[in-house]
């Protein structure tokens, strides 16, 4: 029988309290952590390596969808979100094939949300998980940003032609977002799509990892992983981790993982530096 290693993160004591008990009488769940926020279960999901997580999205701080964006492809478990959220967060989430339990929390519901994880384990669908879950939460900030377009009519500066830096733009319907590439941290990607993080806030843009690369400037952005790039200025710690590999610390809750086929580009950095 499988056994799904599962983290509950709920900022709500009482509602992780109930979650866990239900769970704990289905057969296929092991709970291995709870959590009370966002930046506890960036940490447990890095350090247990969970098969499920049942993520609660509205939590003050780091949010579900922060959460997500937070961690890498690589290691992104299942996840089933618990959500009180409206129902056009709900129709975005069903459009998309991603798994939620509304609240309040019922049997019938979690065992249904578990079945469905069971399935896409057995089948390997984890590494599609992020791809669903980017296009629910694209769908989602549509839908506010419609709502508040009468409030953000701002006009944009024009650009100063002095000291022009390479920038990266990111085409969403009818908004155009241009970065900087040096307030790039990391980037990950998502099937057809790349999240590019920055201290403030996580991008995404319709593009592959090796296309985005060659727009890049190859003297700061490195490939730690195949679903990974990230810019060496902000890696502030490299912790060794098991079977030759590395995680960098890119930030206060910001962990990479660096594969053994890219160790020798973080060893280089590191001789350099």
């Amino acid at each position: 029988m499988i056994k799904l290693r599962t983290l509950i993160i709920d900022d709500e004591p009482l509602a992780l309290k109930l979650l866990g008990s239900k769970l704990k009488n289905i057969p296929e769940i092991e709970i291995v952590a709870q959590c009370n926020n966002g930046r506890e279960a960036i940490a447990a999901t890095i350090e247990f390596e969970p098969d499920l997580i049942f993520l609660d999205i509205q939590m003050p701080g780091i949010d579900g969808f922060g959460v997500i964006k937070k961690l890498q492809t690589e290691i992104l478990p299942l996840v089933i979100f618990t959500t009180a959220f409206e129902q056009y967060a709900l129709d975005a989430f069903d459009v998309h094939a991603v798994d939620y339990i509304l609240k309040p929390i019922d049997d019938e519901h979690i065992q249904r949300a578990v079945s469905r994880a069971i399935q896409r384990f057995e089948t390997g669908e984890t590494r599609e998980n992020k791809p669903k879950i980017i296009g629910a939460i694209n769908e989602i900030n549509l839908r506010e940003k419609r709502a508040d377009a009468h409030e953000n009519n701002q006009t944009d500066k024009p650009t100063s032609l002095d000291n022009i830096e390479r920038k990266i733009v990111i085409k969403d319907r009818d908004n155009i977002t241009i970065l900087k590439q040096s307030e790039i941290e990391w980037i990950d990607a998502a099937g057809d799509y790349v999240c590019i993080h920055t201290d403030a806030e996580t991008h995404i843009k319709r593009s592959t990892l090796k296309n985005l690369l060659q727009d890049l400037d190859p003297s700061i952005f490195k490939r730690v992983h195949r679903s990974t790039i990230v810019n060496l200025n902000y890696i502030q710690k490299v912790i060794p981790h098991t079977k030759g590999e590395f995680f960098l610390k890119l930030g206060e809750y910001d962990q990479v993982k660096v594969s053994r086929n890219y160790r020798d580009v973080i060893k280089s950095f590191l001789s350099e530096s």
